[in-house]
């Protein structure tokens, strides 16, 4: 058997296996299922609701919610984590709906201090670099406040914002260019808030802030560094002459990196620079080949815009040997359990086995992607 039909024959296996699982979950009687209720007639009469209410998408995980929430009538929970549960299973629920008419377009989250006066050259690039991503197709989320938030928001206009708004006793408001549109989401917690910046955008530009804008920069570089959000680029942008970042940056390599506290491959999840257009091609150039990615089991599967020719693929194999759990890249087409969406069926794929412990490598694949040549 030649490389290419072993290639074939193992992804062709891999996909069996995963279809098969697939099946048998969907197959399942609910009572074997770990999130039933453990009382079948309680079970079916769930079935029986979310059939009468009209099912979804994906009854049999409304289903488990339901059979979640019954169970927290345990006498054990308090009183207190039942308002945070439900409040925040509200948030979460009202914000998948705002965002919902606008799953095909790319966004960018800015984040960056309430602090700033709207004289500020942070300010002034902050409103420039929006405006120049709104050109390139990507709508903007925000804070939804004042500072660098309202910048970018008044750069993106009204119809090209969101704004992801904190109720605070002191400081946050919504800023004039998003407040009263139908894209703003008030958020009691933090947490939630922070999940809906991850989950909805497609890349993060971070301008100078204190506290909660190195909060927020760091958590987004600590779900990256370990695989719990998906790779995509992160642009911290000073304002022309500022070495904002670089000081951050010079912390970190002197510091966490000298003690071994980090890998230096990890500073390839962020760019740095003083020159918005530059930050604006650095997001571009991410997505010029790359479409995104998704985790079927074990194997990664990256979808690019167009197919990559078969010298590019040995290459990649050559350099990025070291991501590979002993097999090959696979080009071709979706998986059959991809099939949950559609829209993205005729993109090209490539797929294997990486090993999840260095996601700035990863990244660094994702730019080699970008420079291969075309099938």
């Amino acid at each position: 058997m030649g490389r290419k039909e072993y290639q074939i024959s193992r992804a062709f296996h891999r996909k069996s296996r995963l279809i098969r699982r697939v099946q048998d979950f969907t197959s399942a009687p609910l009572q074997r299922s770990p999130h039933s209720t453990g009382k079948p007639e309680f079970d079916a009469r769930i079935r029986q609701l979310v059939e009468d209410w009209g099912g979804g998408k994906n009854p049999l995980l409304v289903v488990e919610m339901i059979g979640t929430a019954l169970r927290m009538a345990d006498p054990d929970v308090s009183e207190a984590d039942l308002k945070l549960f439900n409040r925040s299973l509200k948030e979460l629920r009202y914000a998948a709906k705002v965002f919902a008419p606008y799953h095909g377009v790319r966004k960018i989250a800015v984040f960056g201090s309430a602090r700033t006066l709207s004289t500020a050259e942070d300010y002034l690039c902050a409103v420039d670099f929006a405006k120049k991503m709104v050109a390139q197709n990507f709508m903007v989320i925000t804070g939804g406040g004042d500072g660098i938030m309202g910048a970018a928001n008044e750069g993106a206009g009204r119809e090209h914002s969101f704004g992801l708004n904190i109720r605070l006793p002191f400081e946050q408001r919504a800023n004039r260019f998003i407040d009263g549109d139908s894209k703003l989401i008030n958020f009691n917690y933090f947490f939630t808030r922070k999940l809906n910046f991850l989950k909805e955008t497609h890349a993060l530009a971070c301008f100078p802030g204190g506290i909660g804008t190195l909060d927020e920069t760091f958590e987004c570089l600590t779900l990256m560094q370990t695989g719990k959000a998906r790779l995509m680029p992160i642009v911290l942008v000073n304002k022309p002459g500022s070495d904002f970042w670089q000081k951050m940056e010079e912390y970190m390599r002197s510091h966490l990196l000298a003690e071994g506290l980090v890998s230096a491959d990890d500073f390839h999840l962020f760019s740095i620079t003083d020159d918005v257009d530059v930050a604006v091609a650095e997001i571009v150039k991410f997505y010029s080949n790359y479409h995104s990615s998704r985790w079927v089991g074990h194997q990664l599967v990256l979808r690019l815009q167009k197919a990559i020719s078969a010298k590019a693929l040995d290459r990649l194999e050559g350099e990025f040997v070291d991501l590979l759990q002993g097999e090959k890249i696979v080009q071709g087409a979706a998986l059959e359990i991809e099939a949950n969406e559609p829209a993205l069926a005729e993109l090209p794929r490539l797929v294997f086995c990486p090993h999840r412990r260095n996601f700035g490598r990863l990244r660094l694949l994702i730019n080699a992607i970008n420079k291969a040549d075309l099938a």
